[in-house]
């Protein structure tokens, strides 16, 4: 079975793509850095599909710890045909307030883990047969910026540099592109106020908040174009139209 890895997979988005890859005949493995308890209930749910499934724990923001990540998930499932970029941390500070420790750690875990996971994952996705992909996700802010989340916004759009320069570089091995979600509902947005809420669904023209499966159906489109590579698609009910 050709098999996947996907960064920050406990919960929210990565969780949501796991399952996806799994309902479309993929092994998964699932990636976390502290909720053991919730990235075995994915793979559970993995297994649950038929799929054969693995929880790693690992700060890919470490290369040791990514290249461990990636290895051990080759070993478990034969080998790593997709991998999906998907560890992130949000904080939202105004720039007068950020030490250079927030800034550091927010680039560390948005920018430099999806270049660790994919520098170890290059063997094994050279010996794929199951024309391999690497996905990143962004976000909406590397296009807008953000007043309160400047080191998020920037580490986001360095993900898109990432994405063009790594699609240059693999081909025309390996495709490479990334998906930018507008305002999804997860654990990493629950604190949001009403009034946030309220201005935040009047920019959106679909009228709703977008869900981690929106976000899923692009990386299952994605790993299956296989004639696209260098691209990023936006995900956010038409958001930046307006």
């Amino acid at each position: 079975m050709p098999a996947a890895l996907v960064t920050g997979s406990s919960r929210g988005i990565g969780r949501a793509i796991a399952l996806r890859f799994a309902d479309d005949g993929y092994d998964v493995a699932v990636n976390y850095r502290t909720s053991d308890e919730a990235a075995a209930a994915v793979a559970d749910a993995v297994r649950d599909r038929g799929q054969a499934a693995v929880a790693v724990g690992a700060d890919v923001s470490d290369p040791d710890a990514a290249a461990h990540l990636v290895e051990t998930a080759a070993d478990a499932l034969g080998g790593v045909d997709h991998v999906v970029n998907n560890a992130g941390i949000d904080q939202h500070v105004y720039t007068a307030d950020l030490g250079p420790d927030d800034f550091d750690r927010v680039m560390d875990v948005n920018v430099n883990s999806a270049f660790n996971v994919t520098k170890a994952a290059l063997p094994h996705l050279r010996e794929s047969e199951d024309g391999p992909s690497v996905t990143n996700v962004s976000s909406i802010l590397a296009h807008t910026g953000a007043p309160v989340e400047c080191h998020y916004a920037a580490s986001k759009g360095a993900l898109l540099s990432l994405t063009r320069s790594h699609a240059g570089d693999f081909a025309p091995e390996i495709r490479v592109n990334a998906i930018a979600p507008g305002h999804v509902e997860t654990d990493m947005t629950g604190d949001r106020t009403p009034e946030e809420k309220r201005e935040e669904l009047a920019a959106i023209p679909v009228d709703r908040y977008g869900q981690p499966e929106d976000i899923a159906d692009a990386a299952a489109y994605f790993r299956d174009a296989g004639f696209v590579t260098g691209e990023t698609l936006n995900v956010n009910g038409g958001e930046l139209m307006r």
